[in-house]
């Protein structure tokens, strides 16, 4: 399956101004508890019945991924969003696209159709990306998050410059928007994004850090990662994965606890640096198994958070 959609094959900070009325009803980002467990959706086609779900099993956040609604962002979508969001007492912590496409989720396709970097599809995804951010804006979500691609690892690759003009046009509207543009890890290695924060010098430039892509891709171990880009990082996708084997395809993502990513260390480390947003579940699987699996990893996860903030 299309590896951003999540939940929706299953179902079917507040900002200042140009908030949907009844998305204040529900409880604002910041009443959240620290590292409060939520759910990675894709409400595409049945919205309510996702939100719905979300709720049904538990969880009062969640982090919106959106591709299937590119070109429909309209006032009348975030009036329904907003009212379902309050409606099932909802809190949507960050939207996210990563579309239009083309987009190949491997080695050899992934540096030339993934994010920002690839010059034939970069004016699509930052109007995209605007297009998101400006819908979140009605809706009062404080956060916008893409992969931005496999960002050279060479600062003198003709590539970066654009990458990095790119990524700032970017940041600057979601800035104007009163959010934050987070940059997920995966594709790039820790100091390549660190580095990329540094060239585009935006204040409201950050990180969200999920904790099996680094590992998927090859780059790094999301505890070592966690030290390199810990201050920055202002979304988590709870997900665990191993080592690619093949170098033409991604590792393998696996139920959480099956995999590699030891969650107690990257999350004792991100309280450490004072890190209180969600932790959000993200599982690549679908249907009635994604389900079981999600609520598995809830429990699992919710453990592991009692323990670091105790």
């Amino acid at each position: 399956m299309d590896r951003r959609k999540f939940l929706g094959a299953a179902s079917a900070t507040l900002i200042a101004g140009a908030l949907h009325p009844k998305a204040a009803l529900a409880a604002p980002q910041a009443s959240l508890k620290p590292m409060d467990v939520g759910l990675l959706v894709s409400p595409f086609g049945a919205p309510e019945a996702t939100f719905k779900r979300v709720r049904d099993m538990g969880f009062d956040n969640c982090f919106l991924s959106l591709d299937g609604y590119l070109g429909g962002f309209t006032k009348q979508v975030a009036d329904q969003f907003g009212d379902l969001l309050a409606k099932y007492s909802l809190v949507a912590t960050t939207v996210e696209v990563v579309g239009p496409q083309p987009l190949e989720w491997n080695f050899l396709r992934g540096p030339s159709t993934i994010g920002l970097v690839p010059p034939a599809t970069r004016a699509a995804r930052i109007d995209a990306l605007r297009q998101v951010s400006d819908f979140a804006k009605l809706l009062g979500i404080p956060q916008v998050q893409t992969h931005c691609g496999f960002i050279p690892e060479d600062p003198a690759d003709p590539l970066y410059p654009g990458s990095v003009e790119a990524v700032r046009t970017v940041a600057q509207h979601c800035q104007a928007n009163g959010q934050y543009f987070l940059m997920e890890t995966g594709q790039e290695t820790p100091t390549t994004m660190s580095r990329m924060i540094r060239d585009v010098a935006m204040p409201n430039l950050a990180v969200g850090l999920d904790t099996a892509n680094l590992i998927l891709y090859g780059k790094a171990n999301p505890v070592d990662a966690a030290d390199i880009l810990g201050s920055h990082v202002r979304s988590v996708h709870a997900k665990d994965g191993r080592w690619p084997t093949d170098p033409s395809e991604l590792g393998e993502e696996v139920l959480i606890g099956k995999g590699l990513v030891d969650f107690k260390a990257v999350f004792t480390k991100l309280h450490r640096l004072g890190y209180t947003g969600a932790i959000t579940i993200e599982r690549e699987t679908s249907g009635p198994q994604q389900i079981e699996d999600v609520r598995q990893e809830k429990i699992y996860l919710e453990k592991i958070v009692r323990e670091v903030l105790a």
